[in-house]
C-alpha cells in the first residue's frame, strides 16, 4: 500500500546513530543520506527520517506506530537492543504477544523523538 514513510527528526547525529543500531537488525540501512535527510531500507528507501522544525509531538495515546518486519526472533531482540543503546526507550521487550497471534514476537521503543517504534517476526521459535 505504501510506497515509503517519512518522519521528522530534530538531530539528525542523534537520528542516525538510533536508526543505524536499531534498522541494522532487521536487514535494513540507510540507503540515502543528505544535509537534514536519512533513507533507510532493504532495496530501496521505505522510511524517510527528515530534519523539521517541527516534528509530530509524541503522544503515546494517539495509536500511532510504525512496525518493521523482521526476518528472526534474535533479529527482534536486536532491534530492542540496539535502540535502547542509542537513545531510545522501552515501550515493551522482546517476546511473544500472545493476544496478537500464536507466533507474534515483537518488541517496542519509542526513538529519540518520541516516535513508537515496533519489531515483529511471526516465525515459529
Amino acid at each position: 500500500m505504501f510506497d515509503h514513510i517519512s518522519i521528522g527528526f530534530r538531530d539528525s547525529n542523534a537520528s542516525k546513530r538510533f536508526y543505524d543500531a536499531a534498522q541494522r537488525p532487521l536487514g535494513y540501512s540507510c540507503l540515502s543520506q543528505s544535509p537534514g535527510s536519512l533513507g533507510y531500507g532493504a532495496h530501496s528507501v521505505a522510511l524517510w527520517v527528515n530534519e523539521a522544525a517541527r516534528p509530530v509531538p509524541a503522544d503515546g495515546k494517539s495509536g500511532l506506530h510504525f512496525c518493521f518486519a523482521a526476518p528472526t526472533r534474535a533479529s527482534v531482540d536486536a532491534f530492542h537492543t540496539g535502540a535502547l543503546r542509542e537513545g531510545g526507550s522501552d515501550n515493551g521487550g522482546p517476546g511473544l504477544r500472545a493476544d496478537y497471534g500464536e507466533n507474534y514476537y515483537a518488541a517496542f521503543v519509542v526513538d529519540p523523538d518520541g516516535y513508537r517504534l515496533e519489531a515483529y517476526c511471526d516465525a515459529a521459535g
